[in-house]
């Protein structure tokens, strides 16, 4: 381990809270695949504790039992004794040089900690989208040769056109600013999910919000953390946090799971009252609006659909009852509830890139559990289960489109509220 496990070191009381109840072992997801002590939390705390004390090496096996946790939180939420999984990974994946592959370590630091290469890169690549280069590239076997096979799985359709957040403040067109929120435009949802994040602006202006968009934000830092770049997290959370002024905002509003997660224990890694401030007021986008009432819909989305519980959402955040509240709110959505709704997908930020067998059998798991409700619609809050999602269900109709439609949360609200004429939503620029 890189100058020894200082980090590490640091969660042995953490580490030492594990009653050994096996209570854990019900809800990890690569425990429920492999049925392995190695492969569930409390196997993985007993190794993390025998190596601080040093009666084990790092070898190998053991990096591989480590690192196939998906950091999802499950064991956490359901721990009767207080021990908190992130943490604990966080530390040792920062004392670990090769946590993750040379070229997903490379493309984590160099397009998400420069929003400009990134928005570079996305363009390129729906245009190449747009055109039939990608569909061409995968027909003739490129993609194969490029080593890009896999990661083509998971593209969505790529938007036109981005959100650079430069201070705009967008207001409700009719009736009382009710509240003033700034919001999350982050990385991904900024650039590949920013038309998302534009029906995130319409939906909080329709329920009375004034919505603004602090300049010089950017990539909250969770992947680096669970990559093991813990220096190149620190530096996008201390960046966020002199681009977010607490005091300006009823409330930090974010449209992804993981990064709700991420700002919310931001007092973990920047010090001062300015972090602390930031991460009380961090809300999920459905947090907040089940917290303020929502405005009801005026028309409807006669569909059946079902929710699938993001790993951050319902175990790191435990929020499960306020998106199902938001659905049920909209005219004609039939909810109905999938089997296992809260076991992880696979996704799990670059999980899916660096563990592919276990991403591969969850996605699958999740994919039968979905078809098996007859929903026409399957509806998620967070980037990585989008992804994840799409490409198990497209995997599952064999002909590259998606058995079931998948959308995030926000956007069958927005749907709602367009349903019917809206005011044009008034939008000043700084």
């Amino acid at each position: 381990m890189t100058g020894g496990p200082n980090l590490l070191r640091g969660q042995y009381d953490n580490l030492s809270a594990c009653i050994r109840c096996g209570l854990c072992l019900s809800v990890c997801p690569t425990y429920q695949v492999s049925f392995k002590e190695e492969e569930g939390p409390r196997g993985r705390i007993a190794i993390l504790k025998a190596l601080v004390e040093g009666h084990l090496d790092l070898t190998p096996d053991l990096l591989e039992h480590e690192l196939n946790c998906l950091v999802c939180e499950a064991c956490t939420a359901i721990c009767p004794a207080g021990y908190r999984m992130e943490p604990a990974q966080i530390a040792f994946r920062a004392e670990i040089p090769d946590a993750v592959p040379g070229p997903v370590r490379f493309g984590l630091d160099f397009f998400l900690g420069n929003l400009g290469r990134l928005r570079r890169l996305v363009r390129l690549m729906a245009l190449g989208q747009r055109a039939g280069l990608v569909s061409l590239a995968a027909r003739t076997g490129l993609l194969g040769l490029l080593g890009l096979r896999r990661l083509s799985r998971f593209l969505p359709e790529l938007p036109a056109s981005f959100i650079v957040p430069r201070g705009q403040v967008w207001r409700p067109a009719a009736g009382p600013v009710r509240y003033r929120v700034a919001l999350l435009t982050g990385c991904v949802m900024s650039t590949v999910f920013a038309d998302v994040t534009r029906a995130t602006v319409r939906v909080l202006t329709a329920n009375g919000c004034e919505v603004v968009a602090p300049a010089g934000q950017g990539c909250c830092g969770a992947l680096h953390l669970h990559a093991g770049l813990f220096d190149s997290g620190r530096r996008l959370i201390e960046n966020n946090v002199r681009a977010f002024n607490p005091d300006d905002f009823d409330a930090i509003v974010v449209n992804s799971a993981g990064c709700g997660t991420a700002l919310k224990t931001y007092d973990h890694y920047a010090e001062g009252p300015r972090a602390a401030a930031l991460a009380r007021k961090t809300r999920d986008l459905a947090e907040f609006l089940d917290e303020i009432g929502l405005n009801p819909p005026p028309g409807g989305v006669p569909v059946t659909a079902t929710y699938q519980d993001a790993c951050h959402l319902a175990h790191a955040q435990r929020m499960t009852a306020a998106p199902r509240r938001l659905l049920r709110a909209i005219p004609g959505l039939r909810l109905v509830e999938m089997a296992e709704p809260a076991l992880c997908c696979g996704s799990a930020g670059v999980y899916n890139l660096t563990r592919p067998a276990f991403a591969d059998a969850l996605m699958r798991r999740k994919t039968r559990n979905i078809l098996a409700t007859g929903a026409q619609l399957v509806i998620t809050a967070n980037p990585g289960c989008y992804l994840q999602l799409l490409a198990g269900l497209r995997e599952a109709a064999g002909d590259g489109r998606p058995a079931v439609e998948v959308r995030f949360l926000v956007e069958v609200l927005d749907r709602a509220y367009r349903a019917a004429p809206q005011p044009a939503l008034a939008e000043v620029r700084p």
